[in-house]
């Protein structure tokens, strides 16, 4: 018999209830709950209401853990309520996600394969598992359920959602990167999306086994780390851009003093001189507000090695190409751009909305001498991210900007079961940049650039 049927039977019952009815320490029994939420919004107002902050400030988390796991397991069992041992276990679980977690997403955060959970209002959770979207049966219990969550969240950073300032950039603990909106922007209810970042960051060498590239063109990345070159990383939402940013960021070596800039900081750098920058959004008051551009200035008075931008976005563009064109070689950043001319035609229209007048053409050329390439990350119909071009920067010609095509992706059709049908191959084109990379050690040879027959 179900859970929900069983507490319909029991209300003809009437069994006591555990302390005098209507008061705060009471628990309703079966025939006083309509259903399995309203047994856990009970046992959770009890145990909030028995929590001791000085106790909670002592213990460790995981001992913390233990002692609202038996606390709460002995409510269920002294409260009399019609649950099975499995569905005692799994409500004193979900308690225990609800206190000290995400309630619903805890279990959906720790899942290795989930990378995106989208949370539409309180009744649709969506995961996505290996680039295809999933509808799960998991819910919270209202929209207040969720937005007190959301305000969870952000608290944890210093930021803060309301009716004023109904958007928010925040992360997770792990790094995930969660984004929110609430009414009146979000007409139906609060909505939460979170990008998931697993706990150890992936390696080019990651990315060789998930056919996301070849080794020529790990080996190449890898020379134009290790040879400061400075790299655009372009990609569509959820493409992998910080991802490849992290791989990339492996082959920097260990005694260069690295900054990193970012609205919510999500970049797992594994060396050991880092210094992580974060914006900041206004208060209340409308005052205070940090933006990238204003870090992108201040770090270039801490004595970086280089800068690394998490992702551009306006007029921090034009700060980040003065500061690669003045010394700071081997610095990185992402885009958001379908193609490398699309990541470049971005950056001329952040230009211009930063208010400097500059003409065409030398916009053009402030562009061709920062840059040296363009990493272009797309995700396929079939979920699967791919670097689908590596794109060296030339130069200019009046207001064009020069580019010359390393590696491609050739996309030949779709497989019966959806699977994209291609080959990574190498156009022919030799790098102007060669030098540089065999200064710095690069072990290439012209076999890596020679174009393959196409199979």
């Amino acid at each position: 018999m179900s859970l929900s049927q069983r507490l319909k039977q029991s209300e003809t019952a009437r069994t006591p209830t555990v302390g005098p009815p209507g008061s705060s320490s009471a628990i309703p029994t079966a025939a006083d709950l309509e259903s399995y939420y309203d047994l856990k919004i009970a046992l959770h107002e009890r145990i909030v209401d028995k929590l001791d902050l000085e106790t909670i400030n002592r213990l460790s988390p995981g001992q913390l853990r233990e002692e609202i796991a038996t606390l709460l397991g002995q409510m269920v069992t002294d409260g009399n309520v019609p649950l099975n041992r499995r569905e005692r276990e799994q409500m004193v679980q979900e308690l225990l996600d609800e206190i000290l977690g995400l309630g619903p997403l805890e279990a959906l955060i720790h899942e290795a394969s989930i990378s995106d959970v989208l949370v539409n209002t309180y009744s649709t959770i969506y995961v996505e598992r290996f680039g295809k979207l999933e509808l799960t049966n998991l819910r919270f219990r209202d929209n207040e359920h969720l937005l007190q969550t959301i305000n969870r969240i952000v608290a944890r950073v210093g930021r803060r959602i309301d009716e004023t300032s109904p958007m928010v950039d925040a992360r997770l603990p792990d790094g995930s990167r969660v984004n929110a909106i609430i009414p009146p922007l979000a007409v139906d209810g609060p909505i939460l999306s979170i990008r998931r970042f697993g706990g150890k960051p992936l390696r080019m060498a990651d990315l060789l086994i998930f056919e996301s590239c070849t080794e020529p063109m790990t080996k190449f990345i890898e020379g134009a780390v290790k040879a400061r070159l400075n790299v655009l990383i372009s990609g569509g939402t959820g493409s992998g851009k910080t991802t490849l940013l992290n791989a990339m960021s492996s082959y920097i070596p260990s005694n260069e003093r690295i900054i990193t800039i970012e609205d919510a900081a999500e970049l797992q750098l594994q060396q050991p001189h880092v210094v992580r920058l974060e914006t900041r959004p206004s208060n209340v008051e409308g005052r205070g507000e940090i933006l990238a551009r204003d870090l992108v200035r201040n770090s270039l008075r801490m004595r970086p090695d280089r800068i690394i931008v998490g992702e551009i976005r306006s007029t921090e563009v034009l700060d980040m190409l003065q500061a690669m064109n003045t010394g700071h070689e081997g610095s990185m950043a992402t885009i958001h751009a379908n193609a490398p001319r699309d990541a470049l035609n971005r950056m001329v229209a952040m230009i211009g909305m930063s208010g400097i007048t500059m003409s065409e053409s030398v916009t053009s050329q402030t562009i061709s001498r920062a840059l040296d390439l363009i990493v272009q990350l797309n995700r396929g119909s079939d979920g699967k991210r791919r670097i689908t071009s590596i794109t060296e920067v030339t130069g200019a010609e009046g207001t064009v900007i020069q580019l010359q095509e390393i590696f491609t992706f050739v996309q030949r059709g779709l497989g019966d079961d959806g699977k994209v049908l291609g080959e990574f191959a190498a156009t022919g084109a030799r790098p102007r940049c060669m030098e540089r990379l065999e200064r710095a050690g690069a072990t290439l040879d012209a076999t890596t650039f020679r174009p393959q027959p196409r199979r």
